[in-house]
């Protein structure tokens, strides 16, 4: 397992960011929402994208916690959403004895 998989297992939030952003998983395309949330114009490896919205995620969560006026939940809600679904493409590309290891 990779080290952004094994933080990303860490993370806790509210069950309702949570259920959510799961719901929107099933729509996410990667091409799409990488471009607009990172505003990368080539598209990192996975892990390196799940690395990048890791970060970016534990600045929205801390902007949430703070209460801050910037704080925006939909935000929040599409770059879980990507961290999801990146984090299912690279345990999807991982080689098995990868996976069973972790």
């Amino acid at each position: 397992m990779t080290t952004a998989l094994r933080c990303l297992d860490t993370i806790r939030r509210p069950r309702l960011l949570i259920r959510t952003a799961r719901i929107g998983v099933a729509d996410y395309r990667r091409n799409v929402h990488l471009h607009r949330l990172l505003g990368l114009a080539h598209l990192p490896r996975n892990e390196a994208a799940l690395e990048q919205l890791i970060t970016l995620e534990q600045e929205i969560d801390t902007q949430r916690q703070e209460s801050a006026a910037s704080y925006s939940i939909s935000r929040h809600i599409e770059v879980l959403v990507a961290m999801m679904g990146e984090a299912q493409l690279l345990r999807a590309s991982a080689p098995v004895s990868l996976v069973a290891a972790g």
